[in-house]
């Protein structure tokens, strides 16, 4: 678990309330040469995992502006990482973008020098994980659901629940899931566990799987302190998560599209499901640190984000859903009408999408705020 600098509702309170911010850019100028990113993995690729997969190299022939990257597992990480600086951009996930416009980590977008940005899909132009005050802190990148991942030799049917990652039982190959499932390692999965009890418990009143009270907020970590005794591995690294799956007996757990797609490509028994309960899920932008050193290259990269090429093809290499709809029907990528619907395009209503818990919350009016979500996350990985 990574240690960074919490960001209190106190703080998020006071950005909210703030009056409109301007941003610091007014006009590019000439491009520095280079441009460091913070990104999930999977995220920006120039060829080296599969050689089709390049939305790099021809960006830094054309502008000059050398993409360094720095893959990071959490968005705990993304935070702490942007606290530190150092780099330019970072695609945040809705649990840190209202995390780093508090901590004024991140600056306004000066949406006129994004030419393509009347290309973004209408639903996340004014989305509220990145849009403060009508002020818009970044650029939408991609997003997608967190859907449930089996090996198909041990599910002969797909799982309808997500309790086979929360409650101990037997399998289809006659032996128990404990040790044999994985829990995400960032103290997000707290809502994962919140949105399960909203199905399973409705006595809860449980609204959000964001916003929770004292009563619902013990509810959700007992439930993944029973967890805690069937979890072979908590995973933040993709990665590793695909070599647990191929190499030490994982069957199941809740991973990203991107991973499914990279085990089935290389022929491994797996398929992903979205159960009953529904799914959280993530909507990602694009955001520049207020400190930015190079700008008018980071401005160049959010533009190059939206071209419908690369949304189509980064769209298919994480099985996830373009920023820019085009980029499901204008044949410039990769991806088609039909692969933007398998990976939920239609489906974004039904989505819980990842948001920083606050003091203040919409559905109650107090609830349990997100440092003692990463301090009792912790707890519960270690056995407390």
């Amino acid at each position: 678990m990574n240690t960074m600098k919490l960001m209190g509702t106190t703080a998020l309170a006071v950005m909210l309330a703030a009056g409109p911010a301007a941003a610091q850019l007014a006009a590019l100028g000439q491009p520095e040469g280079q441009v460091n990113i913070v990104a999930w993995a999977g995220y920006i690729e120039r060829g080296e995992t599969v050689k089709e997969f390049d939305w790099v190299t021809k960006f830094e022939a054309a502008t000059g502006c050398k993409v360094n990257v720095k893959t990071a597992g959490t968005s705990d990480e993304m935070v702490a990482l942007m606290n530190e600086g150092g780099f330019d951009l970072v695609t945040a996930s809705g649990d840190a973008s209202l995390r780093l416009i508090a901590g004024k980590r991140v600056q306004p977008i000066n949406l006129s020098l994004i030419p393509s940005w009347n290309t973004v899909d209408e639903r996340l132009k004014n989305a509220p994980w990145y849009v403060v005050d009508g002020v818009h802190y970044g650029v939408p990148y991609m997003w997608g659901p967190n859907v449930l991942m089996y090996n198909t030799n041990v599910f002969k049917e797909p799982p309808t629940s997500w309790n086979v990652v929360f409650e101990e039982m037997t399998l289809g190959d006659g032996k128990s899931n404990k040790g044999r499932v994985q829990a995400y390692d960032g103290p997000i999965h707290i809502a994962d566990a919140a949105q399960y009890l909203m199905f399973h418990k409705p006595e809860l009143g449980i609204k959000s799987p964001y916003e929770l009270n004292e009563d619902q907020y013990k509810a959700a970590l007992d439930l993944l302190r029973q967890q805690r005794q069937l979890v072979g591995r908590y995973w933040h690294d993709a990665f590793i998560q695909m070599d647990d799956f191929k190499n030490e007996g994982v069957v199941a757990s809740g991973t990203w599209p991107f991973q499914v797609n990279l085990l089935q490509s290389e022929g491994q028994p797996v398929a992903s499901v979205i159960p009953q309960e529904g799914a959280t899920g993530w909507a990602d932008t694009s955001m520049m640190h207020v400190d930015a050193a190079n700008p008018t290259c980071a401005y160049l990269w959010m533009e190059h984000s939206l071209a419908s090429n690369l949304q189509s093809d980064l769209s298919v290499w994480f099985g996830a859903n373009p920023a820019v709809p085009a980029a499901c029907t204008d044949g410039r990528g990769m991806q088609t009408a039909e692969g933007c619907t398998k990976n939920g395009f239609d489906d974004f209503d039904k989505i819980r999408f990842w948001t920083t818990p606050v003091t203040k919350c919409a559905s109650q009016g107090e609830c349990v705020p997100y440092y003692r979500w990463v301090s009792d996350y912790i707890g519960v990985i270690g056995g407390r």
